[in-house]
């Protein structure tokens, strides 16, 4: 018989979601050591804008800080990206805040899994501040880029 008591289970967590609970965030922020990166693409200004992002909207007062220095955008294998998917895995984290999808990752189509199979699967909402991207958000019937 197979153990049931430590389970993860994304039905719950989704219900959980729709009904109004405040969230345990993860702001995910990263830079590769490009020589043209921009200043306001630096680490502590994507942190103060999640910030500010969280000041407005106290459901999301619950957070915690991912950061990845000297990563590229086209690979997930790094370090602080691995350890926000497993605390996603264990339930600490049902939300993931960034300052815009370039910053979550730069393979178009790795992102779209997450958004669209993984984190949907998983229970985790995802929000994207400068592309003003929601998936609690619906345009048309269909979760999209506003």
């Amino acid at each position: 018989m197979a153990r049931t008591a430590n389970r993860f289970n994304a039905i719950n967590m989704k219900q959980t979601l729709i009904t109004g609970n405040t969230y345990k965030v993860a702001l995910y922020a990263r830079i590769s050591l490009d020589i043209n990166y921009k200043p306001s693409e630096s680490i502590e200004n994507q942190i103060e804008m999640m910030r500010q992002y969280i000041l407005k909207n106290p459901q999301f007062a619950n957070y915690q800080i991912y950061v990845d220095r000297g990563y590229s955008g086209m690979n997930y294998n790094r370090p602080d990206f691995i350890r926000m998917m497993n605390d996603i895995r264990m339930g600490k984290v049902n939300c993931v805040i960034v300052k815009d999808m370039s910053r979550f990752g730069r393979d178009y189509l790795e992102t779209g899994n997450y958004l669209e199979i993984v984190f949907p699967f998983l229970g985790v909402r995802f929000i994207s501040i400068n592309d003003n991207y929601d998936t609690e958000k619906e345009i048309n019937g269909n979760k999209a880029l506003v």
